[in-house]
């Protein structure tokens, strides 16, 4: 039966409307949504000709109608899309939450290079900082120099894929997921680990990536020295990083130090921007006060230490830096609530 129109209101679009879930109504759905799409699994995509390798977590509880946050995750150098997704409180953290997980594989185990899976970020290829110099101390350290990166290292300093632009591939593969899953466009969030947490940094950076993204969450990673750029968009892009106070890898210094750089962990010698640093400027963007020191923040886990210049913000600050004893590790059994919590915390 068709209801009629009184006063310019189609009853059948306003009866459809309030029973639509809220959830639904509050949500920017995505392409896929009402469409049968991808289930839990691994997947394959051409991206310029070259195959790309990722991981699906559909949450129980999924309905094709509803939009859901999505988060994509990125591996640290050597791994691949199981290191976080292979873990049982990744996938049970996400099913409680309903958040979608996507983990793609890094370049670099295929021709031409037979080396580790990794992603590029701002001075990996190059093998150059932000100040001009080198992102290594080369007279120690390794040459780690990818064969697809010849044409473009500056030095023995490189040390990840230059095959494909990771960047744009992440933004293609967000396109994808959306395409084919039901993605609340307005919550999609990146992480990842080690080299991983410095490719998310470079999404949240790059003003290519940055606008499809709420916010983000380095683990035990922190850009190359010099490179302190805060949030490629001009809207607030919350961060969330997480460190070790143990790492010898990508240590982040000492609090309320933004002159800190890496020392040698004894194998090789990279220079990373310490954690104050790079939080700092990224608080500064967001208008918070950075002349004092970082306030302490109870992020609600036992033995982390968790600080921000934007004390101001109602709940949740918007530029989060914790750190905990441990060395360059995940320990996904606390930090990956976390990560959660905050992504929650900044969904709207």
């Amino acid at each position: 039966m068709k209801l009629p129109t009184y006063t310019g209101i189609n009853l059948a679009a306003l009866l459809a409307l309030m029973l639509t879930p809220l959830a639904t109504l509050a949500a920017n759905p995505s392409e896929g949504c009402g469409s049968d799409g991808w289930s839990s699994g691994a997947y394959t995509m051409d991206y310029k000709g070259v195959t790309r390798t990722f991981r699906v977590h559909v949450p129980k509880g999924y309905k094709k109608n509803i939009p859901a946050p999505l988060v994509t995750i990125y591996h640290g150098w050597g791994g691949n899309e199981n290191e976080f997704l292979g873990n049982r409180k990744v996938r049970s953290e996400a099913d409680r939450r309903g958040y979608i997980l996507v983990a793609p594989r890094g370049l670099g185990s295929g021709a031409p290079d037979q080396s580790f899976n990794s992603w590029s970020f701002s001075g990996s290829t190059s093998g150059m900082d932000g100040d001009g110099g080198k992102i290594c101390d080369d007279a120690v350290t390794p040459d780690y120099s990818y064969a697809s990166c010849e044409k473009i290292a500056k030095n023995s300093c490189s040390w990840t894929q230059c095959q494909q632009d990771d960047v744009a591939f992440a933004v293609a593969l967000v396109k994808q997921i959306e395409k084919n899953l039901c993605v609340d466009e307005e919550r999609v969030f990146a992480t990842g680990g080690s080299n991983g947490g410095m490719f998310t940094w470079e999404l949240g950076q790059n003003p290519a990536s940055a606008p499809s993204l709420k916010a983000i969450a380095p683990l035990i990673g922190l850009p190359h020295r010099g490179y302190l750029d805060a949030q490629g968009k001009v809207d607030d892009m919350p961060v969330l990083v997480i460190t070790g106070t143990r790492d010898t890898t990508v240590p982040p210094g000492d609090w309320d130090d933004p002159g800190y750089t890496t020392t040698s962990n004894g194998n090789d010698r990279y220079y990373y921007t310490g954690a104050t640093a790079i939080t700092m400027s990224w608080a500064d963007a967001h208008k918070c006060e950075i002349g004092k020191d970082a306030v302490p923040f109870n992020a609600g886990v036992k033995r982390v230490d968790c600080r921000t210049y934007c004390s101001g913000d109602s709940g949740w600050p918007r530029v989060l830096d914790c750190r905990a004893r441990m060395g360059h590790s995940y320990n996904l059994s606390w930090s990956w609530p976390l990560i959660l919590n905050f992504f929650d915390q900044h969904s709207n």
